[in-house]
């Protein structure tokens, strides 16, 4: 899948991957799906945000951490 929603730019938001350009970046996406578990509630706040934004920034980070982590007991 192309993430064509995840831009990086480095004079804004210190480079950190972003949706569309926005100031809302792919970490702040993911917090603010732990803070906001109704979906409804989330669209109110941030009527910017979009399914395929969201989509996009958890596929991003499940890419992103692949095989990095690590679980060691």
């Amino acid at each position: 899948m192309k993430l064509d929603r995840i831009t990086s730019n480095p004079n804004s938001m210190n480079g950190q991957p972003s949706i569309r350009n926005l100031r809302l970046t792919v970490r702040r996406v993911i917090e603010l799906l732990a803070t906001y578990p109704d979906r409804e509630e989330l669209r109110q706040e941030f009527p910017e945000l979009e399914d395929e934004d969201i989509q996009q920034a958890l596929i991003f980070v499940s890419s992103y951490l692949g095989d990095r982590y690590s679980c060691e007991s």
